[in-house]
């Protein structure tokens, strides 16, 4: 039997959920469970409707995205998860890809390769990231930066019963978070050079928005693991 995927989508007032969605519906790989987390949404939430019941809709009061996936990983009930924002969307093959790519490598979580889109959906460029690396270059890679683009990563659930979940103290590098607890317990972190979803940059993403607050926020971050890290760099040769 082909392994379950949860696709997790958290939604708040964005207007392009309905092509998240449908890039969700259209995956080839057949064993698919699509979960939206409405957020708290005060608008747009009637773009929903449409696709019931071919998704799963779990409301909640607003409590940001790390809430918003916490409680989509919560309810899931796929061997794997994989994060979606509601303003990007994934190629057919994407979870076909990368769980062959994660079968083959014999890992829980691997990232991937993407597409700059802007608000018209156009491809802009391809992000470029890094070719397959080892270890102690992924390890020495989140020293000071954070070389994942979170919808871009797919991880076994049961992953989240050892690091832990996102932590919803941090609004804006709760991904940032997570992979470096990942990471800290010694799992491997690989890379798929091929860009499987399409990553939308606007001036109204948080991204954007609150640049000044995210930056003091994962140098927090980056401060909390410095120390464990730097060791495992060390050991490792680095």
């Amino acid at each position: 039997m082909n392994p379950r995927v949860s696709i997790v989508i958290p939604f708040y007032n964005c207007p392009y959920v309905p092509m998240a969605i449908q890039s969700a519906l259209d995956q080839t790989y057949p064993e698919v469970e699509i979960i939206v987390v409405n957020d708290g949404s005060t608008r747009h939430a009637e773009l929903l409707q449409p696709y019931l019941p071919r998704i799963n809709v779990l409301g909640k009061s607003n409590g940001g995205t790390a809430s918003a996936l916490n409680h989509g990983i919560r309810h899931a009930s796929g061997d794997y998860v994989a994060w979606l924002s509601s303003d990007d969307f994934f190629y057919p093959d994407k979870i076909r890809y990368q769980l062959e790519f994660m079968q083959r490598e014999n890992v829980l979580v691997s990232h991937t390769n993407f597409h700059y889109i802007n608000e018209h959906s156009a491809v802009t460029k391809m992000h470029g990231g890094p070719e397959p690396m080892s270890e102690l270059d992924c390890l020495r890679r989140f020293n000071g930066g954070n070389p994942v683009n979170g919808c871009t990563v797919m991880i076994r659930k049961d992953l989240f019963s050892g690091v832990g979940l996102f932590d919803e103290l941090l609004p804006y590098t709760h991904d940032l978070d997570l992979w470096l607890r990942i990471l800290l317990n010694g799992h491997r972190f690989p890379y798929l050079n091929e860009p499987l979803t399409a990553y939308r940059w606007h001036g109204g993403m948080g991204s954007v928005r609150h640049a000044d607050v995210i930056g003091r926020e994962a140098s927090m971050v980056w401060s909390r693991y410095r120390e464990p890290l730097l060791q495992r760099i060390a050991a490792l040769g680095g």
